[in-house]
């Protein structure tokens, strides 16, 4: 990617790999210093959902929600094609590819170096990574790589609406098809705070904002101002998470390198599918290259709160989610790089 390119990417995302890794390193601080007295916040919960992360997440989701407008929907009828095939791979597709590498590395591939236990909670973090389409940094990569932004928000708000429909019995049937135990109240209750919640607020705060100042203002100046929120919230909850982990990551430090490998596969085998078949099927580049986007990326924001709700802070669940979090910038900025070289050739 050329040196404007990278000038056009905000400070804090451009360098969110930077920001996850000083993270970790504080958070294992905390989680030394501290010691068990840590372990009081992990009981500030409500039905299974911990008070402290679910304030943060939804800090981290609700300014992603007011990206999204619901009356771009509307245009889906004038070119159907990419938002179909975008369906396919995030719903049809790559849910069910990410449960296939992580069964294949995680039960079978590291069964010399993982308990079952443990490979069932990696399983399960990366079942819920591979069912949570991305919604919020795609727009980066969408303008990164001279994407149709219009679309990409057509493309993202079909994804938003579908989440609330199939990700939980997507997630459902995974879980039990890898015999991983499925707390049923306690996964509608998180879709319930972490998207329900924040996409209602979200699209009452764009009608308002829109009809009293504009279209203009609104996407210049108020959307702006919450993007170091989100951030910001991403960065303490992975502190807190690494207070958590921390002892068990100095310990076990291969076990980041053994997440990583199933993930980062996932996340290039999904994009040369996206790609490929987009191409095939005749889509244009600003559509085909933010589609392949959405496919490879996560909404890792969710897929962080729901390993929290369902497994809890230590979990190896919550662990395979925040390495998500750690592999998706540079990966996603070397695919934003492909496209833009491939432009050419498209």
């Amino acid at each position: 990617m050329s040196e404007s390119s990278q000038k056009r990417m905000d400070f804090f995302e451009r360098y969110l790999t930077l920001w996850v890794l000083l993270c970790i390193g504080i958070g294992i601080g905390v989680g030394y210093l501290t010691g068990d007295s840590i372990q009081v916040i992990s009981d500030w919960e409500i039905y299974k959902v911990n008070i402290p992360v679910a304030f943060l997440i939804w800090l981290m989701i609700y300014p992603m929600m007011l990206q999204v407008d619901f009356a771009s929907l509307k245009e889906i009828g004038k070119s159907p094609k990419g938002v179909v095939w975008t369906v396919i791979i995030n719903w049809a597709i790559k849910p069910f590819t990410m449960t296939f590498f992580a069964w294949v590395f995680f039960d079978h591939i590291y069964s010399a170096w993982l308990s079952p236990e443990l490979a069932d909670q990696y399983i399960a973090g990366a079942i819920l990574l591979g069912a949570a389409p991305c919604t919020a940094m795609v727009f980066v990569w969408s303008y990164l790589s001279d994407g149709d932004p219009n679309y990409t928000l057509v493309q993202v708000s079909v994804n938003d609406i579908l989440i609330l429909v199939l990700f939980i019995p997507i997630v459902g049937l995974l879980l039990g098809i890898t015999d991983i135990a499925i707390p049923w109240n306690t996964l509608a209750a998180s879709i319930i705070v972490f998207v329900v919640i924040p996409l209602l607020a979200g699209y009452l705060t764009h009608k308002i904002a829109i009809n009293q100042k504009g279209q203009e203002w609104y996407t210049s100046k108020f959307l702006p101002k919450f993007k170091p929120v989100s951030i910001s919230a991403l960065l303490v909850t992975l502190i807190l998470l690494f207070a958590y982990q921390g002892e068990k990551i100095v310990g076990q430090p291969l076990d980041i390198v053994l997440i990583a490998i199933p993930l980062i596969i996932q996340t290039y085998f999904i994009f040369v599918l996206a790609w490929y078949g987009g191409k095939k099927i005749g889509l244009p580049y600003q559509v085909c290259a933010p589609g392949s986007m959405i496919g490879a990326s996560n909404f890792f924001e969710l897929a962080v709160a729901v390993a929290i709700a369902l497994f809890g802070l230590q979990s190896g669940a919550a662990l395979v989610t925040v390495v998500g979090v750690l592999i998706e910038v540079p990966i996603m900025l070397s695919l934003v790089k492909f496209a833009n070289k491939s432009r050419l050739k498209y």
